[in-house]
């Protein structure tokens, strides 16, 4: 069995097609597909696909690149949402959420600065309603674990991990697992590939980010959840062990972690 814990399955690419979309992916064997949501007003689309198709749950947040358009009506919106969905059997996480100092206007000091607010009150709500995390760390895994060190959630994933292994084992101390996908099977994508190579077996988690990040042999076209399992394959080949082995720890790491994932 497999789980993807990351898939952006409501997004565009893949309007119209959703339903083959999981079907494929169950198919492969990817029995449960994890779907963040990005701004409140993709809140009803993952809870909606979540509950029509039977391999996938949902987490509701706010992505950093979604702040610079949020008002703190968002984060009491995010609140309420939550707590709306705390019985809701298909609902794991608060995610997305977290910092991105990649792309330039989000890096500009005004947006730093409103970015880490909606990052520090989204921690905080995660906090308070004993929840896991799904972190986006794009160059900013420094500032991510500062306020992780703030705001005590317990743990969670730091999704298309890419940071140093002394970041790693920071994250892995406060509980995390650390999330590969398509970017380990480029073979010049040498720090991820070391990452996932060398970090501890119960650090490591799967995920495809699909649409995004395809694996080589998709690259450049659209990523799915159905290629979680050859992902899997090459991080086997990675840590010279069988696939069967990757399989079975990246689902119980995802299940050590996300407590609320359905059996």
């Amino acid at each position: 069995m497999w789980i993807d814990t990351h898939c952006h399955l409501d997004a565009g690419e893949f309007s119209g097609e959703h339903g083959d979309v999981a079907r494929r992916a169950s198919e492969q064997g990817v029995h449960q597909v994890v779907i963040p949501a990005v701004a409140t007003g993709n809140f009803d689309a993952v809870r909606q696909l979540a509950a029509e198709h039977r391999n996938c749950v949902y987490a509701l947040g706010i992505h950093p690149l979604f702040v610079p358009q949020s008002g703190e009506e968002d984060l009491e919106r995010l609140r309420d949402a939550i707590r709306s969905a705390i019985d809701d059997a298909k609902f794991v996480a608060v995610g997305e959420i977290g910092l991105d100092f990649f792309i330039p206007q989000l890096a500009r000091p005004e947006m730093r600065e409103k970015q880490e607010h909606f990052y520090s009150a989204q921690l905080k709500i995660a906090r308070d309603f004993g929840l896991p995390v799904l972190l986006h760390v794009r160059r900013s895994q420094d500032h991510v674990l500062k306020y992780l060190r703030r705001v005590d959630v317990g743990g969670g994933i730091a999704h298309a991990f890419n940071g140093s292994f002394q970041q790693a084992d920071e994250f892995i101390r406060r509980g995390f697992k650390l999330g590969f996908g398509g970017a380990m099977t480029f073979p010049r994508a040498l720090q991820i590939r070391r990452l996932a190579a060398g970090v501890s077996e119960e650090a490591l988690v799967l995920e495809t980010d699909a649409p995004d990040i395809p694996p080589t042999w998709v690259h450049p076209g659209r990523n799915s959840p159905a290629e979680l399992p050859r992902i899997g394959t090459v991080l086997a080949e990675l840590r010279g062990v069988p696939v069967e082995h990757v399989a079975d720890i990246t689902s119980r790491n995802a299940r050590a972690v996300l407590t609320r994932l359905p059996r």
